[in-house]
């Protein structure tokens, strides 16, 4: 029987292979031409069934950004802020621009424009700041290696797990 630190090593690669998925996602929703022109180079006539198993950012996101901030508010604490802060909008913005677009305003599609008509930022800046959500995730896989990685709460719960299976 699987210990449950190997469960939960196995439930975060699957959340970060949903991570590398969703990046793909988002570079391909903003970039298309950019993108097909980029993985054709590598994976030449397999690139259409790649591109079908490409998720939707926008219907995945959500799931994905619910089930990290619990990992990373269980196992990397001191990160928690700096995650949401990639998510959620500032309270105290007075302007959108690349530097503060953040991750909601891509789910709303948002686009600003300068008085001129002239495009400032849009959805394409999200990019940068899920990449950076998906590096503090990865940086909970290197916890579970690290000999600093506090495993005293997980083996107190599979003693725990083998005294009930024994009761």
């Amino acid at each position: 029987m699987p210990s449950n630190l190997e469960k939960y090593k196995k439930d975060l690669e699957n959340l970060i292979s949903l991570g590398d998925s969703l990046l793909n996602a988002i570079q391909f929703e903003s970039h298309p031409t950019e993108f097909e022109i980029q993985v054709k180079k590598v994976l030449k006539e397999k690139y259409d069934e790649f591109i079908k198993k490409i998720p939707s950012f926008r219907d995945k996101y959500q799931h994905w950004y619910s089930e990290s901030l619990v990992v990373i508010k269980l196992l990397l604490p001191d990160r928690i802020g700096d995650f949401v802060k990639l998510y959620e909008k500032p309270k105290a913005r007075k302007s959108i621009e690349y530097g503060n677009y953040v991750i909601e305003d891509y789910l709303q599609n948002l686009v600003v424009t300068s008085g001129y008509g002239d495009r400032k930022v849009g959805p394409e800046a999200a990019i940068s700041q899920f990449q950076q959500q998906l590096y503090i995730l990865k940086s909970v896989q290197k916890r579970f290696e690290s000999s600093l990685f506090d495993i005293r709460q997980l083996v107190q719960a599979d003693v725990f797990d083998s005294e009930l299976e024994s009761a």
